[in-house]
């Protein structure tokens, strides 16, 4: 189960849900974002019912990047409750985001 590729009505109805969302901001020209795509599918397939994964293209949702302050790709964001909690930028590992969900949920 890869993570899915949403768009920002489906993110305002998921960051205001019962679960935490993790969301990648990437681009499909970005290199690292390709390289580090296998890693967080498998970030969505572990947490699959505890938090929800998914990822928005800065090209096709422009105005909700810029909302969300996205100036580096990939941008990884924890959201609860409506609110962003943490963020971390190049992850450079699947253990890297472990960590970063860990420390932050």
């Amino acid at each position: 189960m890869a993570a899915l590729n949403i768009d920002r009505n489906k993110f305002e109805q998921l960051i205001n849900g019962d679960k935490p969302v993790l969301v990648d901001f990437w681009a499909p020209w970005c290199g690292y974002c390709r390289r580090i795509s296998p890693a967080y599918d498998k970030i969505a397939q572990q947490y699959a019912g505890e938090i929800e994964v998914v990822k928005i293209n800065i090209d096709e949702e422009e105005a909700l990047s810029d909302q969300q302050g996205i100036d580096i790709i990939p941008s990884l964001i924890l959201y609860k409750n409506g609110k962003a909690v943490a963020s971390v930028v190049n992850p450079p590992s699947k253990a890297a985001i472990d960590s970063f969900i860990a420390e932050n949920l």
